[in-house]
């Protein structure tokens, strides 16, 4: 018998009270910047066992405004922006080439939260993005050395050959270059954080920038 979606979907709960915790968020108590409780936050669920909290949804817009979305590791997150890489020539690559802004978001159900973020992309100095790549593992250098990223691939085992001629390259050659690789850096206009409630009086604290540093407003959930 075939799998009823809407049954699947009516068994489910959110924020399962046996694996999530959902505490309070004293929003008079909040940083005066974000990327502060960004960091709090951050290590708060880390500490609490989520898995992969360093992974987000990025969403971009190609020339014609229409909206794109995937999931991307976070590289880094200081005064220059919230960071992430990826191959220039990619869609991604394509999308914030012509419209260089994007907003990413952040969900830890472990202790119901969300973090959004929104604002304009740049591309940091090529030195930064190999740097950044050779600090990483030889499976991340053997992925961008294996390249193409978004093309339209004709066999698997087109990708297998690739593949395996890039992981011995970047045993090879630790530090070999690749040019396409791109570190991308948001600066952040707007940051929302999102605590959940039970009552589903979930409280909402948005940062936005001004010229004088960041003003804090609450909003209804």
């Amino acid at each position: 018998m075939a799998t009823d979606l809407h049954e699947l979907l009516r068994s489910l709960r959110v924020w399962d009270p046996e694996v999530t915790r959902l505490p309070p968020f004293d929003t008079e108590a909040a940083p005066t910047t974000p990327l502060e409780l960004f960091t709090e936050w951050f290590a708060a669920v880390v500490a609490a066992g989520q898995s992969e909290p360093h992974t987000m949804s990025l969403a971009t817009s190609d020339e014609a405004g229409l909206p794109d979305v995937r999931i991307v590791m976070l590289h880094g997150a200081d005064e220059a922006g919230w960071s992430f890489a990826s191959h220039a020539g990619s869609r991604k690559g394509r999308h914030l080439a012509s419209r260089p802004y994007a907003a990413l978001c952040f969900y830890w159900p472990v202790l119901g939260r969300q973090v959004r973020v929104r604002g304009t992309v740049s591309a940091a100095p090529s030195a930064d993005a190999q740097g950044d790549l050779h600090a990483r593992s030889t499976g991340a250098l053997a992925a961008a050395l294996t390249g193409r990223q978004s093309e339209v691939l004709g066999s698997v085992a087109e990708l297998a050959q690739a593949s395996q001629a890039a992981w011995e390259r970047a045993a090879r050659e630790p530090d070999t270059s690749v040019p396409s690789w791109t570190l991308y850096r948001l600066r952040a206009e707007e940051v929302e954080f999102f605590q959940g409630d039970e009552a589903r009086r979930h409280v909402r604290l948005r940062y936005r920038r001004a010229e004088e540093g960041w003003t804090r407003e609450l909003l209804w959930p």
